[in-house]
């Protein structure tokens, strides 16, 4: 049976109506959506572009396609100002912890989650298409103890939605403060998103071995060796 889904209907609403001219200024489409499964959790790991909302169009199409609606875990700050915080949960948008990913995934949801979070988002666009997970690896040990499969998907051009100028303040910025101080420019000198055509690659399911304490370290380091070169050759789809 399907979970009870996190996002409000009025949520559902909302964001359709902001997706479908988003999907038609972007002729979005994706390729491999049979690899999301129709039941049970599952992680989907999404590449993180400065633009950010391809990971909605992404959802969309997962939830046209299979009627499961994806929820996600999102940073604290999210939830330190009580409407962001609402609006937040009304999407379908949890407080991350590892706690929370396992109940999640466990009560079977289709959840997302985007290792390389804004230190992704934030990389120059001398550094397009490249995976910032060095040290993100919690997302591996989580599917490794729920026992769920990794679904990997990119979408290359995503990081051509905007120009991101190298800034040491910048990088000062979010490696002290966690604070992004982007420099970025999209259409002109404007923050109107470029017009390009977006697709998402979805990978087949990458699933991890039965988990073993007494090896969970090398089995989370194998785990994230593999996703990263499927991030890797998914992003060379351009």
């Amino acid at each position: 049976m399907e979970p009870t889904p996190l996002i409000t209907p009025g949520a559902v609403e909302n964001l359709q109506r902001i997706l479908r001219p988003l999907a038609r200024y972007h002729r979005h489409t994706v390729e491999g959506l049979e690899h999301v499964p129709m039941t049970g959790g599952a992680l989907l790991v999404v590449h993180h572009s400065f633009a950010t909302y391809d990971g909605l169009l992404l959802g969309g199409q997962i939830y046209a396609h299979t009627g499961r609606l994806p929820t996600a875990l999102g940073d604290d700050k999210l939830f330190r100002f009580p409407m962001l915080a609402r609006w937040s949960r009304a999407a379908g948008i949890r407080p991350a912890s590892p706690t929370a990913g396992m109940t999640l995934l466990a009560d079977g949801h289709l959840m997302f989650v985007a290792p390389g979070g804004m230190w992704e988002a934030l990389r120059p666009t001398r550094e397009q298409y490249a995976v910032r997970w060095a040290s993100r690896k919690g997302f591996c040990r989580l599917a490794l103890r729920a026992g769920v499969p990794l679904i990997l998907s990119a979408c290359p051009a995503a990081d051509d939605i905007y120009r991101i100028r190298a800034s040491r303040l910048t990088d000062a910025a979010y490696r002290r403060l966690k604070v992004p101080l982007p420099i970025a420019r999209g259409v002109g000198p404007t923050l109107i998103p470029r017009p390009v055509v977006l697709t998402h690659y979805v990978a087949p399911p990458l699933v991890p071995p039965p988990h073993d304490p007494q090896r969970e370290a090398a089995q989370v380091d194998a785990l994230h060796a593999e996703a990263c070169r499927i991030m890797g050759s998914l992003l060379m789809k351009r």
